[in-house]
């Protein structure tokens, strides 16, 4: 079963914003029991292949919990902007010519990918420079 907010270390100055860190644990209660690739998922930031035969179409997003999903997208928005980390690997798919959307859901995939991963560990968020 997952952690309870104080015990992860997830809000209040911590990884991402006590709104969506509440979010998180409310309506992906699976979170810390799941592998990364399975909590993108279910948050709906997983890229999901159209492909048909010898046909590759373009990945998406698809499916997940909408409302997680959303609220993930706004704490990644304040993240690429404000956390040095979330920053400087938005910075660069920036550079790589990536559009901004495409760089909103890597950085919110691994906003999940890193909460998943402490509530795992049961550690507590740390800030580290880049």
């Amino acid at each position: 079963m997952g952690q309870s907010l104080p015990q992860t270390g997830l809000g209040a100055g911590g990884n991402v914003s006590p709104v969506a860190s509440s979010m998180l644990v409310a309506e992906m209660p699976e979170i810390g029991t799941i592998t990364g690739e399975e909590a993108a998922a279910l948050t709906g930031l997983a890229p999901v292949a159209h492909d048909s035969g010898t046909l590759r179409g373009k990945r998406a997003i698809a499916g997940g919990r909408r409302a997680l999903r959303h609220v993930m997208f706004q704490a990644a928005l304040v993240a690429a902007h404000h956390n040095p980390s979330q920053k400087s690997f938005a910075d660069r798919l920036r550079k790589a010519g990536k559009p901004h959307k495409v760089i909103i859901t890597a950085v919110a995939r691994k906003l999940v990918t890193i909460a998943n991963a402490l509530c795992k560990n049961r550690q507590k968020w740390t800030a580290s420079r880049p």
